[in-house]
This record gives structure tokens, sequence and C-alpha cells, in this order.
């Protein structure tokens, strides 16, 4: 194979670490950037992340880097791994130190907040239309990948080239990197799914059983399939790692930071004393209200959803949720549109 290339990954919470140790231990010479300069000497000196990851060892051979200048400036492959709040600064700040740059690829899921735009759209903004960009996403806690435990994800770019690249970059024995080129699905189910894991974290916490949690989780595939085809998307990318694969893991495993915001919800905790139990950002909160926003422009229904956002600003309680959906009409389970 050719040189590897010089990988930098930006941010260094919990997936930035993991995506940055893999990527050391493909043989790729990576730097990890992050703002805490403290906490970064302090991960070089003990090679552990002491905040997310403090019982996983990472490679000797990780860099570390709090200058964002020296972080990106010879860097071949620049992977952005911030939560979706913080991404526009952050390419707004790259773009200005490396003009001209054509390509970037990101790990964060969410949407811009305030505007509700995929992240894609604001890379265009910030980069220009020309701009290579592509999304690594799918099911994969940070804790399994830097434990070197089988995992599957999935790029997605336009530039089926650049998709490859990062794929590559990424690919080992242990850490399957699948390609695509559908931006849009690859994004909606990115983070659409953080909103459906409250549900059925909800259920659980509710001790509601396991046909509940599968009832919650196809229902909701459906409402991911049905706003991805209205805004543009495949059916076909929902149905794998992007959508369905994400939405298991996220809504049946415990390490999910949405599902546990569920599981505390119907226990009968508030909102703000399981957002602190948590300790990190937790995207759903803000997700909800974009995830709707975008389905009433475009008139899909989104019960579940719906009652999440609802729960999530307390204007109706967990029970109240679930009569909601109860009480909704028998119905057929897809509608004609959504496979042609």
């Amino acid at each position: 194979m050719s040189e590897r290339p010089r990988v930098t990954v930006l941010g260094a919470g919990s997936w930035g670490t993991a995506l940055a140790s893999l990527s050391a231990r493909n043989g790729n010479p990576t730097t990890l950037w992050g703002r805490d300069a403290e906490a970064l000497a302090g991960m070089s000196a003990s090679r552990r992340n002491r905040r997310y990851l403090p019982d996983c060892d990472l490679p000797e051979s990780l860099a570390y880097q709090a200058d964002l200048g020296a972080a990106c400036a010879d860097a071949d492959l620049l992977l952005v791994v911030v939560p979706s709040h913080a991404f526009a600064g952050l390419v707004s700040e790259i773009a200005g130190l490396r003009p001209g740059l054509d390509q970037l690829a990101w790990a964060s899921k969410g949407f811009e907040a305030g505007s509700g735009r995929f992240l894609h759209e604001v890379a265009a903004e910030l980069l220009g239309e020309s701009a290579a960009c592509a999304v690594v996403t799918g099911p994969s806690f940070a804790r399994e990948v830097v434990q070197n435990l089988p995992t599957a994800v999935t790029v997605h770019s336009p530039d089926d080239d650049f998709a490859q690249r990062v794929a590559a970059a990424l690919h080992a024995p242990t850490f399957r990197a699948y390609t695509g080129s559908d931006l849009v699905g690859a994004e909606l189910g990115g983070a659409m799914k953080n909103v459906l894991a409250v549900a059925t974290g909800v259920a659980d916490g509710m001790g509601l059983g396991l046909n509940a949690r599968a009832g919650l989780i196809t229902r909701g595939l459906n409402e991911m399939l049905r706003l991805n085809v209205a805004i543009g998307g495949r059916a076909e990318t929902l149905m794998g790692l992007a959508g369905l694969g994400d939405l298991v893991l996220t809504a049946t495993g415990d390490l999910s930071r949405n599902r546990r915001l569920g599981l505390a919800l119907g226990r009968g905790h508030s909102l703000d004393d399981a957002v602190r139990e948590i300790g990190q950002v937790v995207e759903s909160v803000q997700t909800a209200d974009e995830v709707m926003r975008l389905a009433e422009r475009h008139g899909v229904e989104l019960p579940i959803s719906a009652s999440v956002r609802r729960m999530l600003h307390g204007d109706i309680t967990p029970r109240e949720g679930l009569q909601l959906l109860l009480a909704r009409e028998q119905k057929p389970e897809y509608s004609a549109e959504l496979f042609g």
C-alpha cells in the first residue's frame, strides 16, 4: 500500500479519542486535537483519556496537539469529531487556518443548533460547494472501538474517491468501514436515532417489556424512513448501518447516553438530574426539536418523535406520552411511497 495519510482528529471526547486511537493503530501518523491543553498533556503522559475512557489504553504512536493551526497544518485528512453544536464554529476556524481546504470528514451527529441545517450544508457554506465532504456514521460505541472489539460503520460522500480514502484510513480487521453516497440519509439516521433511543429508554425505564421495546424500534425506523424519503434521502441507507444498525445499538445498549436519558425519565427522574448524572452532551435534547421542525416543514407525521420532544420539554409525562401513542387509530404498517 502507498504511504499512510497523516490524520488529524479534531475533538478529544470519547468518540474522537476512539477514532484517533484506531487511526494510529492502523499505522497512520495521527494527531488528536482538543481545546484543553492540560487534559491533552495528561493523555500524552498516561496514554489514557481519564475523563471519557479512563480504563482504556491508547497507542504509543498517537500524538496530541492543543494548537489548532499546528494540528491542521500538514494533515492529509481532517476528521472532525465534536458535538454538533460546536461543528460550525470549529469548521469556520479550520477554514481560516487552511484557506482553500477542499475536503473534510466528520463523525459528528446531529444538526446545527438554531438553524436546524444538516452538517454537510454547514460544511458546504464554509468550505464551498465544491469541497469533498464525508460523514462517518453507524453503530459504534467508543469504548468498544478502543478495546479493539468488532465494529462496522459506513462512510458516505457524494465523492466516491474521498469516501474510499476516509474508509481506507479507518478500515481494520476489527473495524469494517463500508462506503455510500447518500449524505442526507446518513446524517438523518445518525441524528434521529438519538431521539428514538430516548423513547425506548423511557419504555424500559417504565418496565414495559421487550415487546414494547421492539415495537418502538421498528415503528421508530418507520418514522426515520418516511422523513428520509420526504427530504430526498434513499430508503436503503436507513435499512443499513447508518439507520437500522445505529438505531438498534443506541436504543438497546446502555453505553448510549440517549438511552440512559430515557431510562432516567422513565424511572421518574427530572431532565436536569438525568443530564447532570450522565455528565456528557446528550444530543437528543436539541435534536428532537430539529427533527420535528424538519418533519413539520415537509408535512410528515412522527408520533414517537413528537412525544419525545414533548417529554423533553416537560409538556407531558412519560406515561402521558405512552397513552397518546396507544390511543392512535389502527392503520397499515407501511405507506406505499416508502419502497415504491
